[in-house]
């Protein structure tokens, strides 16, 4: 700890600068990407304030403050199906249930966050008593049940930390995030309920001595002012376990008196069962433990990754993927294209008159390479769709990179990801509209080609969500979208994309045209058979984008479906350079291979050449449904899945196809002006 006046700018900044160093040192290699930015940053920027990124306000608690825990949705890996704490017989806070202030992402995420009776007196340990239901009903009972049979979890919250709990198995130690409803043990026709849980609270002292800035042992600094004395929460653990007490003596008990501790875990005998007309007593315990772990370290145990050898790996085999492709590049620049062009630039007239009754391959296409495509305004549309996804993807990457969207701020991913792709609708709007005006020659019927951006991708996922979210309806998950939320959205989609993406267009119909440097004969050249549909040779190039991909994709679809933290993303950035790069080499390696056989509808096939690794996306997730979610039951769960797997590979085809045709394109664009041929 090292205290300053605020006043010194130039320390703070000397500081900033070795305290980013000392992180990139010792920080994990899948975050060098955002260290290197930073430390970029602040030598680009003499004038810079030094600010700490990640997660929420720190606060100092002082000996005996109560703080109250709140409970998330119930969850599970078997279902995906999340609903209310409150829809089991738990015990109430005494004032009532209250719902927390949700952000949009949290609430597309189906939290729904609650207060709870857990009352933590800070560095107070103690035993006490919650509450004794009412004698369960048949229905209390059978969907107690359920819930613990289908693996149902609680996720509780303590000062913005998820609770963790540690389990053992084949002599390796699993951390999980929440605990368990109930439990069946094997060989057992009962089910036992959860309803007491030894909960053990790290917390690390801090005396308050001014201003200063703090360093944790990860590099993190922040400048702290005018803080108290007392304690930070830095750690939130539980032990489950199930108790059998004797309802008539404790509901003499008031919330929150003393009772015996529990040593878990115990024998079945004195466990409590689920049954009819049973009433369940609910206690706690709680254990102060003081931490060396600072505040700004906290949230390492959650974001803790294993396997960056396999990130490595992944990143390492791209590179080969990618380099492979570019010496394919490289020899259809220099050695093919670059050849036959000089050769044919350094002959006079009459052996070019000549050379042109004798021409083959891509020169032959010459007057049919920029027909107007079937389907061209479609081919528009998704192409600003496209651009429109990727972008929004990569400036959500890159923020996600430098933490300013810390998984200790929930929901705030996803809700920074509507609100690009609704400010980039102006960028979409400018692509389509301008290619749209470079097919054609002319403005006319723009606005329908805007209006059709703005509303393609966005009433597909509509679509698809409207019919999962009936289905969570009829279940009464947490998950099911409010009605008001509905509405929200779509004056969100009309009132901020829509008029974006018209002003995008009308700077697009204003934007410079693109010429193309040949004129395009009036019959159409017939293209000669080929032994293969061409259509296969483009579903195939979508291997090598795949082969960049699926290693991260397996990590993400864990982080999704399994509920498991994902904070890579450095990694990830590279990964999609790296995905960008290997789309653009592949569309452009099968662009001019099609020139070569005389084929001259290239447009649609470049853009699936790319977008095609949709395709495999969408079956690696069918694949990751039956081998990695063989929990996963009842047909409710596959289509919600299927459904949100949909909505992934569709955008993924959009903006690789983008990427494809957009690169293609400019090839196909210079190439045919180093022609001369009338």
């Amino acid at each position: 700890m090292t205290h300053m006046s605020l006043s010194g700018r130039e320390f703070l900044i000397k500081r900033s600068q070795r305290i980013v160093a000392a992180m990139v040192a010792k920080m994990p290699s899948s975050q060098w990407i955002s260290a290197s930015l930073l430390v970029l940053l602040l030598s680009l920027h003499p004038g810079v304030h030094a600010f700490y990124l990640p997660g929420t306000f720190m606060h100092t608690y002082t000996p005996g403050e109560v703080i109250s825990a709140k409970v998330n949705s119930l969850t599970s890996i078997e279902t995906e199906v999340p609903f209310s704490y409150y829809s089991l017989p738990y015990c109430k806070p005494q004032d009532g249930v209250k719902k927390s202030a949700e952000n949009l992402g949290e609430i597309l995420m189906g939290d729904q966050i609650d207060n709870s009776p857990y009352r933590f007196r800070v560095n107070f340990s103690e035993s006490v008593y919650l509450c004794t239901t009412d004698p369960l009903t048949k229905e209390q009972a059978e969907l107690l049940k359920k819930r613990a049979r289908d693996l149902y979890q609680v996720n509780m919250i303590l000062d913005n930390l998820p609770v963790m709990r540690f389990t053992e198995q084949n002599g390796m130690t699993i951390q999980w995030t929440g605990f368990p409803v109930g439990y069946n043990p094997t060989g057992s026709n009962e089910d036992y309920i959860i309803n007491h849980l030894k909960f053990r609270v790290l917390v690390h002292p801090y005396q308050a001595q001014g201003d200063v800035v703090v360093t944790s042992e990860d590099g993190v600094a922040m400048v702290e002012s005018d803080r108290k004395s007392g304690f930070q929460i830095v750690g939130f653990e539980v032990v489950p376990c199930s108790v059998r007490r004797d309802p008539e003596a404790m509901s003499k008990l008031k919330m929150y008196d003393k009772v015996d501790s529990v040593n878990c875990p115990l024998e079945l005998e004195k466990s409590q069962a689920i049954r009819e007309n049973e009433r369940i007593t609910f206690t706690y315990e709680v254990e102060y433990v003081k931490s060396n772990i600072r505040w700004p370290s906290r949230w390492d145990a959650y974001l803790k990754m294993d396997g960056a050898k396999v990130h490595w790996f992944s990143i390492m085999n791209s590179m080969m993927v990618v380099f492979f492709l570019a010496g394919i590049v490289f020899v259809i620049f220099l050695r093919t294209v670059r050849r036959d062009l000089t050769r044919y630039e350094e002959m006079d007239k009459e052996a070019q008159a000549q050379m042109n009754e004798e021409l083959s391959g891509w020169k032959l296409v010459v007057g049919d390479v920029f027909r107007e495509p079937c389907c061209s305004k479609l081919l528009c549309v998704m192409v600003a769709d496209g651009i429109q996804i990727l972008g929004m993807a990569v400036v959500t990457i890159v923020f996600a990179a430098l933490g300013f969207l810390s998984p200790a701020s929930r929901g705030m991913l996803l809700t920074g990801m509507i609100i690009l792709y609704l400010f980039l609708g102006i960028i979409s709007g400018y692509v389509g509209v301008r290619l749209w005006r470079t097919i054609k020659g002319t403005t006319e019927g723009w606005k329908s080609v805007a209006w059709l951006t703005s509303c393609f991708f966005p009433g597909i996922v509509f679509i698809i969500l409207t019919v999962l979210n009936s289905i969570l309806w009829g279940k009464k998950s947490t998950g099911a979208l409010p009605i008001s939320l509905f509405f929200t959205l779509l004056a969100l989609w009309f009132c901020i994309s829509v008029p974006l993406t018209l002003i995008g267009g009308l700077l697009g119909t204003r934007a410079a045209s693109i010429d193309y440097p040949v004129r395009t004969n009036q019959i159409p050249r017939e293209i000669p058979e080929r032994k293969f549909p061409s259509w296969l040779l483009v579903l195939g190039a979508g291997t090598l984008p795949f082969g960049t991909l699926f290693i991260e994709l397996f990590f993400i679809l864990s982080s999704i479906w399994l509920g498991r933290f994902y904070y890579v993303f450095g990694f990830l950035f590279i990964v999609l350079s790296l995905l960008i790069i290997v789309c653009g080499e592949v569309s452009l390696v099968l662009t001019y291979m099609h020139l070569c056989v005389e084929d001259w509808k290239w447009w649609w096939k470049a853009f699936f050449a790319s977008g095609s690794v949709a395709f495999y996306v969408f079956l690696y997730s069918i694949n990751y449904l039956v081998f990695d979610l063989r929990s996963l039951s009842g047909p409710v769960s596959a289509t919600l899945y299927l459904g949100y797997s949909l909505i992934m590979a569709l955008a993924i085809m959009l903006s690789t196809g983008a990427i494809g045709f957009l690169l293609s394109f400019y090839f196909v664009h210079y190439l045919f002006s180093s022609v001369k041929i009338d």
